[in-house]
């Protein structure tokens, strides 16, 4: 964060000062961890269902903070404000507009913000200093706390925008006003809270009508309801995808022997080979929208392409591989899940899987439950189950009661019932694994974040103790 004053830090969030001079200065980064607090720093005290932050305003003064955001009265040097959320977009907003060198690019989708916002990061790296969140810092915390990130440096901000009704991105978008928007897709993701398809394109099209009239819109041609976006917003629109009209686009697309994409990029009429690090088809959307910004960022189009291909995973549990010495391959993709992801992660174990036959290696699905799906989750599970069969998915495992509709249509599409199985939880999945993997074998573990499917992962990945990544 750029450094003021308690003062003026005050006067930003309308708050009042107690036991604190308003002359110190702030030199270090906000934080709401009071572990995470360096010297300098300034502590977010907020309550939380388990724990309230404001019981370690103390401690976090000790370990360096020159004062804690507060909305009660706490025995450190405070700053006493009505919300702490609202004083935190406040702050942000101040901090943004003091830094007008930088270019903010906002992402945004029903899937693959996170993975695209990963790629952005490291292609603009290349050409200056470039904050991008944490993980899946997207929402009313994630987003001003990585805005804050941003110093007097920062040529690149690169911010994931999530919704979870409408209006949330347009909220997010006046604390940060983007100059470049990227609309990924429109799924399922948060179908339960949103109702319908074109309720949550209506919220995910905030973004590009949060745009300026010199701003770039970053739509897929290939959704269509993407690409309607087009008509809400004022700023120049560049088509990507695989479509023969769009701008930034891909052509002759092959996977390896891992599912890593290779393709040609093509824009303004001329081409680059990237080859992804990345595992999944699906990634070839990311890229070519990463692209795209960079290409409006006035990089080459072989530094993009590079830069592309030297990209690695950056964020855990996103399609992260580990192939263990006796060959079984893991494919960890646990973070979260909705049928657009799952569709694409089922097709990733497929193409891994599919050279590893000729040695007897098998594909594995271990598959959670979808969450915030509503009245559509049980048709949206089992319709999944009857995707893993129809892809020739040598075993379907199901986890936890909420999965039961996948091994339910599993087995009812399949020759014979043994192709799925059904157990209770995580650690039932671990056992029944560790009984049936064979070297050659491809495991995807996939599901709702709440399904914390992660550990089943990590200990097939850590059976044995000199596991190598694959990737």
């Amino acid at each position: 964060m750029i450094e003021l004053t308690l003062g003026e830090v005050a006067e930003i969030v309308g708050g009042r000062l107690q036991d604190a001079d308003p002359t110190t200065r702030v030199t270090g980064s906000v934080e709401f961890d009071s572990r995470a607090v360096t010297d300098g720093g300034l502590f977010l005290a907020l309550p939380g269902e388990h724990v309230d932050g404001h019981d370690f305003a103390s401690s976090a003064v000790a370990a360096g903070a020159v004062a804690a955001v507060v909305n009660r009265p706490v025995e450190a040097p405070s700053i006493v404000v009505d919300d702490g959320f609202t004083a935190l977009a406040a702050l942000a907003s101040a901090v943004l507009r003091r830094l007008p060198a930088t270019t903010v690019v906002g992402v945004t989708g029903s899937s693959g913000k996170t993975s695209t916002k990963d790629l952005l990061a490291q292609v603009l790296a290349r050409l200056g200093p470039t904050v991008a969140p944490p993980g899946s810092f997207n929402n009313e915390l994630g987003h001003p706390y990585t805005v804050l990130r941003a110093t007097p440096d920062t040529r690149f901000l690169v911010l994931e925008n999530s919704a979870r009704g409408i209006g949330h991105i347009r909220y997010l978008t006046e604390i940060a006003p983007p100059r470049i928007g990227v609309v990924l897709n429109v799924g399922s993701a948060h179908l339960g809270e949103f109702g319908s398809r074109e309720a949550i394109a209506q919220a995910k099209g905030e973004l590009v009508e949060a745009l300026p009239a010199d701003g770039v819109a970053v739509l897929n041609a290939d959704d269509p309801l993407v690409a309607g976006m087009a008509s809400r917003t004022a700023a120049r629109v560049v088509f990507v995808g695989e479509s023969a009209d769009a701008d930034v686009r891909a052509a002759g697309v092959e996977l390896d022997d891992f599912g890593r994409a290779r393709f040609d990029l093509h824009a303004g009429g001329q081409h680059a080979h990237v080859a992804l690090r990345l595992v999944g088809a699906h990634h070839v959307g990311n890229a070519l929208a990463a692209a795209a910004v960079a290409l409006e960022c006035d990089m080459p189009l072989s530094d993009v392409a590079d830069a592309l291909s030297a990209a690695t995973p950056a964020s855990r549990w996103r399609m992260e591989v580990t192939e263990r010495p006796d060959g079984v391959v893991i494919v960890n993709d646990a973070y979260n899940a909705n049928p657009e992801s799952m569709r694409a992660a089922l097709d990733a174990l497929v193409s891994v899987a599919r050279p590893r036959r000729e040695r007897g290696g098998r594909s594995f699905a271990v598959l959670g439950h979808m969450a915030e799906l509503g009245p559509d989750g049980p048709a949206e599970h089992e319709a999944l189950g009857r995707l893993a069969v129809g892809l020739d998915v040598s075993r379907v495992v199901a986890v936890g009661e909420a999965a039961r509709p996948i091994q339910h249509a599993a087995a009812l599409e399949s020759s014979w019932d043994g192709e799925s199985s059904w157990v209770p939880d995580a650690d039932a999945a671990i056992a029944l694994l560790r009984r049936e993997l064979r070297p050659a074998d491809v495991v995807l573990v996939k599901a709702s974040r709440a399904a914390r499917l992660e550990r089943v992962a990590q200990a097939i990945a850590d059976d044995t103790e000199k596991g190598s990544d694959g990737a």
